[in-house]
């Protein structure tokens, strides 16, 4: 670990240059305690462009370099999923704090291995779950935390667009992950059950839309909606509480959170029986200070390495989230059965 001035920086090596693996290196380059020694990717077109936008950077094919290199501390993994454990392992095993995007693994027993792994190491293992290091969903956190919004009673969420459209998962393994990750950051519960239900148009076996009910304890829930084969791109969450309710919606160019102060009211008793009042009343729009989800998720793991500290989305954030999957995968071979987590 180098020291400039008072900043220490760590030196990272990246495996994975595909579809989101350019972004993620796009900001740990652009942090001033990061310098990103060599990158690695199987695909030598790839690693060409690479080369042209980042000259300085080392490049390899070979994933064994970034593992035995000593000056490296930490391995950045934006791979396929179902190469995760298999780098992650080879990465703490050589004493490497590791990045892994999500899901942490395709498999709950090696997603433990990974997460005692890392505790006899000593070494940092997080998830890349982006949206609980959005801006907007710090806020949203807060305002739940302070019950603001009363008790919680059911979140929802939509997570659609047209593509992409990927050949080694699901649209749920795709993309629910990121709202689960919120729906647990937020309640701050362990879930219960699941059920799923999803129809697969384009190919045999790989549902292309799932809609999915996780139960919380108490009789909170979250329903959510998964699909890449829909005409909307959708990226919203609504958190329903007993006093307001809140809306997070990642497709508002700037006015991404919105607080609704409606609900429903005491009962009223009179002779003729029970009424509810129902209550209209403000929309309230915090100003929240906008900086990119990634850089502060880039800059959380810098972080955590520095101070050792544990992750926000820790491996054991990560493996909460992966056994949701699991069950909800079990529940869609099923029919929508419901099925204890």
């Amino acid at each position: 670990m180098e020291v400039t001035g008072e900043a220490q920086v760590i030196t990272i090596g990246q495996a994975g240059l595909g579809y989101w693996g350019p972004n993620v290196l796009r900001n740990l380059v652009n942090l001033a305690e990061c310098r990103v020694k060599t990158c690695c990717d199987i695909d030598a077109q790839q690693l060409e462009k690479i080369r042209r936008r980042y000259p300085l950077i080392e490049l390899t094919q070979d994933y064994n370099e970034l593992v035995k290199d000593p000056d490296i501390e930490a391995i950045v993994i934006t791979t396929p999923a179902a190469t995760h454990y298999q780098l992650a392992k080879k990465a703490l095993e050589a004493d490497k704090h590791v990045f892994v995007e999500k899901p942490i693994t395709l498999d709950i027993g090696k997603a433990e291995e990974l997460i005692d792994l890392a505790e006899r190491r000593r070494r940092v293992l997080m998830v890349g779950h982006l949206l609980i290091y959005h801006p907007a969903v710090t806020r949203l956190k807060e305002y739940v935390d302070s019950g603001e919004l009363g008790e919680i009673r059911y979140i929802y969420s939509s997570r659609l667009n047209l593509g992409k459209i990927r050949h080694d998962e699901n649209a749920m393994w795709s993309f629910a992950p990121h709202d689960l990750s919120v729906a647990l950051y937020l309640l701050g519960e362990e879930p219960e059950a699941v059920s799923a239900q999803g129809m697969a148009y384009l190919r045999p076996d790989v549902e292309d839309v799932v809609f999915m009910m996780v139960r919380f304890p108490q009789g909170k829930v979250a329903h959510l909606h998964v699909s890449w084969l829909d005409p909307h791109k959708v990226r919203r969450i609504t958190v329903v509480g007993s006093r307001k309710m809140a809306v997070f919606d990642d497709m508002e160019s700037t006015e991404k959170l919105r607080i609704y102060d409606k609900g429903v009211d005491n009962l009223h008793y009179n002779s003729y029986g029970e009424f509810l009042t129902l209550r209209f009343g403000d929309i309230y729009i915090p100003k929240i200070d906008m900086k990119e989800p990634l850089q502060l998720e880039c800059q959380h793991f810098l972080d955590c390495i520095r101070n050792r500290q544990r992750p926000l989305s820790d491996g054991l954030e990560g493996l909460q989230v992966l056994k949701i999957l699991d069950a909800a995968e079990r529940s869609l071979k099923n029919d929508g059965q419901l099925v204890r987590i």
